[in-house]
């Protein structure tokens, strides 16, 4: 089935290359350097894509990522949560914490878990026998005349087989991942994966597009009924800033780069993107995209789609998915980009994305709010995005989380104690608060002096008129401090016998308060179900719409004596999810639904929904080459299969018919 090519690369029609007259050019690959220009009319020169900016970026991913990072978990090598003498530590010289022994978490985990840890227990061994691949000799042979750099060791393989949910990490520690890529290829440009998308897809091997690989949604995991050969397509070397414009505001990255290494490059020139999910350390651009995600200041930055300009995609037969112009707002027909962002690597590959950046902000301040109980802190909440006046940040923890975020406070001196002791009499003997029903919020201002200033005293006087009263800006300041620590705990717990995961929706504000309560209690009773007594479920409202919150869930428990914990965690989960769209949430607000949330997915964009999105696969990716598996369950897929199999039988027979019958007239 032929494709159109639907890609049209196109400069701003004012421009100059310095090659061509203003207007003529039409290729962002133009190679014209500004300096090169033509003397343009008027102040012309100013709104030129400023290719002296375009640079590659030394990134946090080398092509052995697993020198700098674990392959068997989150995060860093040199970080993370260990045992000294009875007390739980961090180690890691790239956050705050580094060196802190955390005695009150230590006797927090005792109180929730009933478990004392006593000791270090050694870390997976990266194993000595892999998986056999699966291997298309011609494919292979194709690949290697490319010059493309590539792998198929067994341990480039198995690190780039899994995500980060718990059901990854469990069974990478364990070694039981029976299928995994067969090799892995890093392209360095969009034209590389042009070639290779078209290499697999005259070859009928699998492609899987590998950013950060901090999928939270089983997203990048290999289908196991695959038989065809799955090439893992790393992103990583695709990390150049390629153009600037200062005019415009508006930058275009290569989709491989990482949050931090995309914030660095900008902040260098005065500017921002300002999109930082709790990924944003080693999460891609090309991931935000795919899976449609959110930042922590979102109020004042927007989400992912609210900063894309225009999206890179390549699709299977090597035509390119992108929007013709760069204006700020189209109105011709269905928004292509929306079909790109959130199709998890279903129809291709993003490459390119043009973002919106803005000047760095003068002034950036935290606070923090405590309130009386978590239905105050809903309430004020919903107030401040009635108004419209949320700072660039505000997320609201329940109880469990406001004494957990506590208890990671480190060790200090005496007066600090004391300090610590004073606060406490102040909040429960003057205030009259109950340690266990209060919970907290915590704020991130950005902007100038006065609109900061104006922002403050707008939120904590909504907060007033919910009991609520400030609590200061180093505990804010901690809060989002503490939001990259905490993901390193997982894998610390998860050598200690218990699991832990998180999950996220978002809800209208008329069922916040509600959908919370249900989703606890129903948890609750699935563990008293299966006899679990040591656990914890809490939860946070972390961004705020006009019409409704993302709230994110954290959920726990010892697992002492259960034979499958991580299947016993998934039916709880499963348990969960029901509860959560029963209560009115939605599948996800923006880990994305890949293949842990696929059951639920054409319940929730309905039969229609689900066939317009196989019609556009179809379309784009005819044989299937993207077959991650996501969205859609995996009967679905075989079936989808076998119908695409059956067309195509149908019409090479349609096509021998008609030959046979020119052959006999």
């Amino acid at each position: 089935m032929a494709t159109a090519n639907i890609r049209f690369n196109a400069l701003p029609q004012a421009l100059s290359c310095g090659s061509h007259s203003a207007g003529e050019c039409r290729s962002n690959n133009c190679s014209a350097k500004l300096g090169d220009a033509k003397e343009p009319v008027a102040a012309a020169a100013t709104v030129l894509l400023d290719k002296r900016f375009s640079r590659q970026v030394q990134g946090v991913y080398p092509l052995r990522r697993q020198d700098v990072l674990k392959w068997y978990g989150w995060g860093y090598k040199d970080s993370q949560f260990y045992v000294d003498n009875g007390i739980i530590g961090f180690k890691g010289d790239k956050y705050p914490l580094e060196g802190c022994m955390l005695p009150y978490f230590t006797e927090w985990v005792y109180s929730k878990f009933n478990l004392r840890i006593e000791k270090n227990l050694p870390s997976p061994k990266m194993p000595t026998e892999f998986p056999a691949p699966t291997v298309n000799a011609p494919f292979v042979r194709e690949l290697e005349a490319t010059k493309l750099t590539s792998s198929q060791s067994g341990e480039d393989r198995l690190i780039r087989c899994h995500g980060q949910t718990l059901h990854d990490i469990y069974y990478l520690w364990r070694n039981e991942f029976k299928r995994i890529p067969d090799i892995v290829v890093w392209p360095h440009s969009h034209e590389d994966v042009v070639r290779l998308v078209a290499l697999a897809n005259r070859h009928n091997v699998v492609v899987i597009p590998y950013g950060g690989g901090t999928s939270v949604s089983g997203s990048i995991t290999c289908p196991q009924a695959e038989q065809r050969m799955i090439c893992v397509l790393d992103t990583s070397q695709m990390n150049r800033m390629l153009w600037l414009n200062k005019a415009n505001l508006t930058v275009c990255f290569e989709a491989g780069i990482v949050g931090q290494d995309l914030e660095r490059e900008l902040q260098k020139l005065g500017l921002t993107v300002g999109h930082e999910p709790d990924s944003y350390e080693f999460s891609t651009l090309g991931g935000w995209v795919a899976t449609r995600a959110s930042g922590m200041k979102k109020n004042v930055y927007g989400n992912i789609e609210d900063l894309v300009v225009r999206v890179r995609m390549v699709t299977a037969s090597g035509a390119v998915l992108e929007r013709e112009c760069m204006a700020p707002r189209v109105s011709c027909g269905p928004d292509f980009n929306h079909v790109i962002m959130g199709s998890e690597g279903t129809l291709g590959v993003v490459t390119e994305v043009v973002l919106k950046v803005r000047p760095l902000p003068a002034v950036k301040r935290y606070g923090s709010l405590v309130f009386p109980d978590f239905e105050s802190g809903v309430q004020f909440m919903r107030e401040v995005a009635r108004r419209r006046c949320q700072p660039a940040s505000v997320r609201l923890v329940d109880n469990e989380q406001f004494v957990m975020g506590q208890t990671l406070k480190p060790v200090r001196g005496w007066l600090a104690g004391l300090l610590d002791s004073l606060k406490k009499t102040y909040i429960t003997a003057w205030k009259g608060l109950d340690l266990t029903k209060m919970c907290a919020a915590t704020l991130l201002f950005e902007g100038n002096e006065e609109d900061v200033r104006r922002e403050e005293a707008l939120i904590y006087q909504i907060a007033k008129q919910f009991k609520g009263f400030p609590a200061g800006g180093d505990n804010g300041e901690r809060g989002y401090i503490l939001t990259f620590v905490i993901a390193y705990i997982r894998d610390f717990a998860l050598n200690q016998e218990i699991v832990a995961e998180s999950f996220e929706t978002s809800v209208p504000w008329d069922r916040c308060s509600t959908l919370c309560r249900n989703v606890k209690r129903r948890v609750e009773a699935e563990c008293q179900k299966r006899s679990i007594k040591n656990f914890i479920i809490s939860c946070r409202v972390t961004q705020t719409y006009d019409a409704g919150a993302c709230v994110y869930f954290y959920f726990g428990f010892r697992h002492t004596g259960i034979a499958d914990p991580v299947a016993t965690f998934e039916q709880i989960e499963t348990g969960a999810r029901d509860e959560i769209l029963a209560s009115g949430g939605s599948l996800s607000h923006h880990h994305g639904v890949g293949k842990i949330r696929s059951q639920w997915y054409e319940n929730t964009v309905s039969k229609s929904g689900s066939a317009l999105y196989l019609a556009a696969k179809r379309q784009l990716d005819p044989n299937n080459i993207f077959a991650a598996g996501n969205l859609l369950t995996e009967e679905q897929w075989l079936a989808e299969s076998k119908k695409s199999g059956a067309e195509a039988s149908s019409q090479q027979t349609t096509v021998e018919s008609s030959s046979l019958v020119k052959a006999k007239l």
